[in-house]
C-alpha cells in the first residue's frame, strides 16, 4: 500500500473535508478578541498556525476515537460499511496510534499557546472523546457533540486573549445548538438502524416528527445566541445581516428535508458549510469597517 492511499484513507476515516464546520467559528472569535485586545483583527502568525494544528489534531482525535469506540454498532450499518476501519482497510492498531499522535500534537501545540490552553487541552480532549459513549445511554447525545463543535469559539478566545471572554461563550452557545440542530437532522437516516441496536438517539426514541421539532428549536436558539454574541462582541449592521442571511440558510435546510429526508446529505454538509462560511465573512468584514 502507497503512502498516499495510506493518506486517502486516514483523510476518509475523519472525514477531513468536514473540517469547514468549526474553523470559520474558530477564526471568528480570533478575530473579535483581536479587535478588542489590537484594534485590529490579525492576530499574528504564531497564533494562526498553533490555533490552526491544535482544531486539526483535536478534531482528528476526535474523529478517529468516534470511528475506534463505534467499530461494534458501525459494522452492521449499511451507510457505515465503506468507512476504513469497517471495510479493513485501515486496522485498530492504526487508528490507536493515530489518536495517540494527534493527542500529543494538540497538548504540545497548546503548551506554547499559553498557560489556560495548556490546562483546558485535557479536559477538552476527555470531552471529545466522550461523546462517542455518550449516545449509547443518552438521548442528549445531539448536544454534546454541538458543545464539542462549540468548544472552537471558546478555544479562539483562550488562544488571542489568554481567557474565556463572554463573546466566546455566547458564540459557544450558538454553534452548540446549530450542530445539535443539524446532527438531529442527520441522525433521521440512521433512525430504524438506532432503535434497532438500542442507540439513544432522538429520531430512535421519539420518532421523525419530534426530531424537526427539536432540530427546529435548536436552529432557533443558535440564531438568538449569535444574535447575542454579535451584541456582546460588539460587532454592527453587517453582523447581524451575515446573521439573518444564515437563519435564512437553516429556515432553507428544514424546508428540503421535511420535502424529502433523501436530500438530508445535501442540506447537511452542502448548507452548513455555506453557513460556516458566511457567517465568518460577515463578521470579519463588519471588524473591518468599524
Amino acid at each position: 500500500m502507497t503512502f498516499w492511499t495510506k493518506f486517502k484513507d486516514i483523510l476518509d476515516l475523519i472525514v477531513f473535508k468536514h473540517s469547514v464546520f468549526a474553523l470559520p467559528f474558530l477564526f471568528t472569535a480570533m478575530i473579535v478578541a483581536s479587535k478588542m485586545v489590537n484594534d485590529s483583527t490579525w492576530f499574528g502568525f504564531k497564533a494562526l498556525i498553533l490555533g490552526i494544528i491544535c482544531a486539526v489534531s483535536a478534531r482528528n482525535f476526535a474523529m478517529a476515537s468516534n470511528r475506534l469506540m463505534d467499530e461494534d454498532i458501525d459494522k452492521d450499518n449499511p451507510r457505515c460499511k465503506e468507512r476504513p476501519n469497517i471495510d479493513g482497510r485501515i486496522g485498530k492498531k492504526s487508528v490507536w496510534i493515530f489518536i495517540l499522535i494527534n493527542a500529543l500534537i494538540f497538548i504540545f501545540c497548546s503548551y506554547f499557546i499559553n498557560p489556560l490552553a495548556f490546562y483546558l487541552s485535557f479536559p477538552v480532549l476527555f470531552i471529545l472523546a466522550f461523546y462517542s459513549a455518550f449516545k449509547r445511554f443518552s438521548s442528549l447525545a445531539h448536544l454534546v457533540l454541538g458543545f464539542c463543535l462549540g468548544l472552537a469559539p471558546v478555544a479562539g478566545s483562550v488562544i488571542v486573549m489568554g481567557e474565556i471572554h463572554l463573546f466566546s461563550i455566547l458564540l459557544c452557545l450558538g454553534v452548540t445548538f446549530w450542530t445539535a440542530g443539524f446532527d438531529l437532522l442527520y441522525s433521521l437516516q440512521d433512525m430504524e438502524y438506532d432503535k434497532k441496536v438500542g442507540l439513544h438517539s432522538i429520531p430512535a426514541k421519539f420518532g421523525s416528527n419530534a426530531t424537526l421539532f427539536f432540530s427546529a428549536f435548536c436552529h432557533f436558539l443558535a440564531v438568538i445566541f449569535w444574535l447575542l454574541f454579535a451584541w456582546v462582541a460588539p460587532l454592527g449592521k453587517l453582523a447581524f445581516l451575515g446573521i439573518a442571511i444564515c437563519a435564512l440558510i437553516l429556515f432553507f435546510e428544514h424546508k428540503i428535508v421535511r420535502k424529502n429526508f433523501s436530500h438530508i446529505d445535501r442540506a447537511f454538509f452542502t448548507l452548513n458549510g455555506y453557513l460556516s462560511i458566511i457567517f465568518f465573512i460577515f463578521m470579519w468584514v463588519d471588524l473591518l469597517c468599524n
